[in-house]
Parts: structure tokens; C-alpha cells; sequence
């Protein structure tokens, strides 16, 4: 790559709300440095399109440190771009080459309608998580210590690794379903492995289910793109974990 860094061509998804209908529309941008992240490329494309009287791109970001998962973006028909193990905006522009036309769209199902642009509404995540993804806690002043209780440690490095997924969303936008157990699995497996989580398993797992249902996501076919694009890495065991917990609370 040259030191005047590269020249691009963006197809990005416009669309200005939910229910109007949105298109590719395409944007040239110049001397992008290979060192920039994807979002600050985004942002040099703003400043462009504003100096002109454009309106400007539309997505999603916050931290900017891979934690939050705002950043969720479909790129080249890949959640978060090509690299792995990362959000958007932890992919580097050092993944595209000088030339490239690169493929700009929001994560797309119908439980995510987008807001404008390459916002999308993932709050079905949260009403799922509200459905049973928490403790109830007793805080009459009666509470007990939160190390009081014994865990071993393979299900607490285990409930780690599920507590770990940030709801990007990635899982739904690659599956082919649009299935969100991946999402959901976690959840439930983060409490699930330890005794808080257990009193309350039952309706827990239920719950979220029914809710993963009612917001329209797809079921599960185990096709595994779900854990190949998520940027934690959330293993399907978590899925299978949580159809024995399915079993057992409907039983």
C-alpha cells in the first residue's frame, strides 16, 4: 500500500426509517490510512458528506473499545467485517486493500427493524434479558454475602465465558434464521452453572424462550455461523445447555 493511503468504494444501505424503503447508495473515499478503524473511516466519510450538505451515515457506537457492541455493523456480507474475534469497531482499515468496494449494511431481521441508515432496534434483546435473565436479589437487609456460597470453579470459569456475550446481535444477523438462542443460551447458561441462578431456573428458562418466540427470531438448525462471526466467541455448547434446561423445566 502506498504512504498516501487508500481509496475505497463504499456501497452503504440508506434507509430513513423503518418503514420507507432503503438502498445502496455509493460513496468514494480517499487516502483512508490502513491504521484507522473501521468507525473513524465512517467518520472521515461524515465530515465529507456534511462539508457537501449531505446527510450524514447513520450507525451505532459508543466505547469504541469492543465492550458494548453498539457498534454492529454487516460488512461484505460478514457481522463486524472480515476480521474475527472483534466488534466493528475493532476492525482495522488494514483488512481492506487499496481498490476495494466494500459493503455496508445493517444486521438484518425482523425482530432488528432499522431505525435509519445502519441503525437497527435490537430492544427485543432487552425485553428477552427482562424476561428471566437476572437474580432476584432479597434487599430487606437480610442479604447475604455474594461470596457466602461455594462454586466450583469449572462452573464459574464456565459461567464467565457465558456472561461474556455483549448482545451485539452478531449471532442473529449471520444465521440464516435469524435465530437468537445463541443470544438467549448465554443467558440462561450464565446463571444455570451457579447456585443464585438455580432457584428460579425454571421460569427462567421458560420465560426467555417464550419471549425469543414472541419477538419473531428464528429457531435453531445448528449450523454454527452464530459462533464462527460472534466477536466473544460464545460456544454452542451454551444452546445445547439450554435445551436440557428447556427439557427439565418443562417436564
Amino acid at each position: 500500500m502506498s504512504e498516501k493511503g487508500m481509496n475505497l468504494t463504499l456501497k452503504i444501505w440508506r434507509q430513513k426509517d423503518s418503514k420507507s424503503k432503503g438502498q445502496l447508495e455509493t460513496y468514494p473515499v480517499t487516502d483512508i490510512s490502513e491504521h484507522m478503524s473501521f468507525l473513524e473511516m465512517l467518520d472521515v466519510l461524515n465530515e465529507q458528506l456534511i462539508v457537501k450538505g449531505i446527510d450524514p451515515v447513520a450507525f451505532d457506537h459508543d466505547c469504541r473499545e469492543g465492550i458494548c457492541g453498539m457498534c454492529s455493523l454487516y460488512i461484505n456480507g460478514e457481522a463486524h467485517g472480515p476480521d474475527r474475534g472483534v466488534t466493528t469497531c475493532q476492525l482495522h482499515m488494514r483488512m481492506f486493500k487499496d481498490g476495494d468496494t466494500i459493503y455496508i449494511e445493517p444486521f438484518r431481521a425482523t425482530a432488528f427493524p432499522v431505525i435509519k441508515d445502519l441503525v437497527v432496534d435490537r430492544s427485543a434483546f432487552d425485553r428477552i434479558q427482562q424476561a428471566g435473565g437476572f437474580v432476584s436479589v432479597n434487599t430487606s437487609g437480610n442479604t447475604i454475602d455474594a461470596n457466602a456460597i461455594p462454586v466450583n470453579k469449572h462452573d464459574a470459569d464456565e459461567a464467565f465465558n457465558s456472561a461474556a456475550c455483549i448482545g451485539c446481535g452478531a449471532c442473529v444477523a449471520t444465521c440464516k434464521n435469524a435465530s437468537a438462542m445463541l443470544f438467549v443460551s448465554a443467558k440462561v447458561s450464565q446463571y444455570a452453572l451457579l447456585p443464585q441462578g438455580k432457584v428460579e431456573a425454571k421460569d427462567r428458562v421458560l420465560n426467555m424462550v417464550k419471549q425469543m418466540d414472541l419477538e419473531g427470531f428464528g429457531n435453531c438448525t445448528n449450523t454454527g455461523a452464530c459462533e464462527v462471526e460472534c466477536p466473544k466467541g460464545i460456544s454452542l455448547d451454551n444452546i445445547a445447555r439450554m435445551n436440557r434446561e428447556y427439557l427439565k423445566a418443562s417436564i
